[in-house]
């Protein structure tokens, strides 16, 4: 469900009338004229949206600590536009003075199909991110071994941290939103470690806090609770606002949507494809298709489409082996490099523990 067009719709919907119009307007064929064939045309939407209909209510959970929070809706960034559903963020943005939403994977996946297609097609804009970072990770990417994440490698760190200037300027430059570093803390950072990362940010301009949350609860992300709210303070621009800053504008071709995310984001020298990938743009674009945002479904591990290339690569090529039309989402994917679109499960899932004993659930935690 995470990759289908079904579960994006699912998620950029904003009632049920545009639910069952994004519905009906999924291609599912073709005629042998090449005209397309919807799901209106068969005259399914109706039953689609009478599946669909109570799950586009929101579910309403409660934090550990009994914070209320919206899960709802779930298309992994890597492969879909990573985001939860409108619905979810506009009631959240209704009752709360803050609301905080995850754009899954890195800024240039998560963050910037939240802001290319969720924000675009919603007309809401975000006052601040919150980019997340550890230690461990930016190690690896400046080319320490897995196994040896939990020595102090300050080199490695400081190698690593050109991985962490890019997600910046990816938020601050392309995206137009003002970031605040969170450094996710685990019990192997070094005192000297985590002083690098914060010395880097603050010389970035960039705000930077150092959060416990996974050992301490809210307590542990209170310094960086502050600095979110100061900024969304200092913003008196209503969230509800379209946002004005996106990689690319909607009337460049989708060629040039695709070209623009891969050197602005990704630092690619090129795109490339072959004529079948060619010939079906072309196709969509004829269609009346030209004009949807793009979202590239690429590997989470490189900024290229090779997951071993670590750090912050530049001039790399990225090839496009495949384009699929989602018109019912309202966007065009880009299958670039070897990506699987059916996400894998780990050998042994959580869902696995989960039961029901005595009438009490088990296993969640």
């Amino acid at each position: 469900m995470v990759a289908s067009e079904i579960m994006a719709i699912f998620c950029l919907a904003t009632d049920l009338d545009d639910l069952k119009k994004r519905l009906g307007r999924i291609v599912v064929g073709y005629t042998r004229e090449r005209e397309p064939v919807t799901a209106a045309d068969l005259k399914a939407e109706g039953a689609l949206t009478a599946i669909l209909k109570d799950a586009l209510s929101p579910n309403l959970v409660q934090t550990l600590e009994g914070t209320p929070s919206f899960v709802h809706g779930g298309p992994f960034a890597n492969i879909a536009h990573g985001c939860n559903s409108v619905i979810a963020t506009m009631a959240g943005l209704r009752l709360a003075d803050y609301v905080v939403t995850e754009a899954g994977f890195g800024a240039d996946l998560g963050a910037e199909k939240f802001i290319d297609i969720k924000c675009r097609s919603a007309g809401i804009r975000p006052s601040a991110a919150v980019l997340v970072a550890t230690i461990r990770a930016l190690k690896f990417h400046g080319g320490a071994a897995r196994e040896d994440l939990r020595e102090e490698n300050l080199p490695a760190l400081r190698a690593g941290l050109a991985n962490l200037n890019r997600h910046i300027n990816n938020l601050r430059e392309n995206y137009g939103v003002p970031a605040v570093v969170s450094i996710n803390q685990f019990v192997a950072d070094t005192d000297a470690e985590v002083e690098l990362v914060m010395e880097h940010c603050k010389a970035l301009g960039v705000q930077v806090a150092l959060s416990s949350h996974w050992a301490n609860g809210g307590a542990g992300a209170t310094d960086l609770a502050h600095m979110v709210a100061e900024i969304c303070d200092a913003d008196t621009t209503p969230a509800n606002t379209p946002h004005n800053s996106f990689v690319y504008p909607g009337e460049l071709s989708l060629w040039e949507k695709l070209e623009a995310v891969a050197t602005k984001v990704y630092h690619a020298s090129e795109i490339t494809a072959s004529s079948k990938v060619r010939d079906r743009l072309k196709e969509l674009t004829d269609g009346g298709y030209g004009h949807l945002p793009v979202c590239i479904a690429k590997t989470p591990y490189s900024f290229s489409t090779d997951p071993a290339l670590k750090g912050a690569p530049d001039g790399h090529v990225m090839d496009i082996r495949e384009v699929r039309l989602s018109v019912g989402a309202g966007f065009v994917v880009a299958i670039c490099g070897d990506v699987m679109t059916m996400p894998g499960l780990p050998k042994a899932p959580a869902s696995e523990k989960i039961d029901v004993v005595d009438g009490q659930i088990v296993g969640l935690f």
